[in-house]
């Protein structure tokens, strides 16, 4: 079966985002019924060890490029819906620790998928990346729990539904129009669905003004186009309807 342009060709490939960071965009999958590009965000750490944010899918040629730069050493799973690739990594990489946001685990174990965490990610960052990534558990929802990061040394914040963004050049008509009812079409913003199940916006509100207060230069997330500059800008006009 052929596979689905997702717009942000060469897939599978390890991009350069800055000093220590790297991207790698991942196939289209389905959800809802739309094909949803993928991405994955690598930071090597002082260790020399290789920390990846949602992983997306793996193959040889992946693996030998990330084995040229470091030892894969830590595999997030951000929320509840982004762990479908962390069992192909921990084969290729065995001695890689998986970390579960809240609700991944018990997610995957519903639905009969075969993987294992090895942590759990809380609200503040453990002692393997303190110091160089800050994180938190954005608040505000029972439904969608994100681990959200910031790599200090670059100032990048690494999102992964929180905000996606859509371009319109990149989809065919009934996703396009899709992406503009769930206000997810480019320059991009937190789908409308998501925003309903945090019903605590105070707390939200507190937790993105953290996030802006890190004044972060580039923000990645998952789908679509992320932010390659004027990164506080684009965060705080994302999230306008909540500021």
């Amino acid at each position: 079966m052929r596979a689905t342009p997702t717009g942000y060709e060469p897939l599978d490939t390890l991009k350069p985002v800055a000093a220590d960071v790297w991207l790698i965009d991942g196939p289209a999958i389905r959800f809802y019924g739309m094909p949803f590009s993928t991405r994955a965000t690598v930071v090597q750490l002082a260790s020399g060890g290789l920390w990846v944010h949602s992983p997306t899918r793996m193959c040889e040629t992946l693996a030998q490029a990330l084995a040229g730069i470091g030892p894969v050493a830590h595999l997030v799973a951000p929320n509840w819906i982004h762990y479908a690739w962390i069992a192909d990594w921990q084969a290729r990489f065995p001695r890689a620790l998986a970390w579960a946001a809240p609700g991944v685990a018990a997610r995957a174990e519903n639905r009969g998928v075969a993987v294992r965490f090895d942590r759990d990610l809380g609200q503040d960052p453990p002692e393997d990346w303190a110091g160089e990534i800050d994180q938190m558990i954005v608040r505000g929802s029972k439904v969608h729990r994100e681990a959200v990061f910031f790599h200090r040394a670059s100032k990048t914040l690494i999102l992964t539904d929180l905000i996606e963004s859509f371009e319109p050049d990149k989809l065919g008509f009934w996703f396009g129009l899709a992406t503009r009812l769930a206000g997810i079409r480019d320059p991009g913003g937190m789908p409308r669905d998501m925003r309903a199940t945090f019903r605590d916006r105070a707390a939200l509100r507190e937790d993105v003004e953290r996030m802006i207060g890190w004044g972060p230069e580039r923000v990645i997330f998952s789908h679509g186009r992320w932010y390659a500059g004027d990164g506080t800008a684009a965060l705080t006009r994302a999230f306008r309807w909540l500021l």
